[in-house]
């Protein structure tokens, strides 16, 4: 299994994407460099294809990995029905240009 570092220690970067992913559901669109957008991404998908199962088990994993209750509800019962008939490709990443301070690569990330 390859994974991108993120310039970040193990801790650092697994509390980094689930905040990501928590604000891409809560939100359903956020802005961010492009590597951490394919992470992201990545993660997101496999948990709406967990989530469009829709049973108790499918729930308490979603819940493992996104911090807040609220978010895997709106996961649930709003963002799975609606890609229930998709088999995959949930999201799309669309290059936004670079970023003025350090001139890195910034994208969206935002459900479809």
């Amino acid at each position: 299994m390859s994974y991108r570092k993120l310039g970040r220690n193990t801790g650092h970067r697994k509390a980094m994407l689930r905040n990501l992913v928590t604000s891409l559901f809560r939100d359903d669109r956020i802005e961010t460099t492009e590597a951490r957008a394919k992470e992201v991404k990545k993660i997101a998908e496999k948990l709406i294809t967990i989530a469009k199962r829709g049973d108790l088990s499918a729930r308490r994993r979603c819940l493992e990995y996104i911090y807040e209750e609220d978010v895997v509800r709106k996961l649930f019962n709003d963002i799975a029905p609606r890609h229930s008939e998709r088999q995959g490709g949930y999201t799309r990443i669309i290059k936004t240009g670079f970023r003025r301070g350090d001139a890195a690569q910034m994208a969206v990330l935002e459900l479809l």
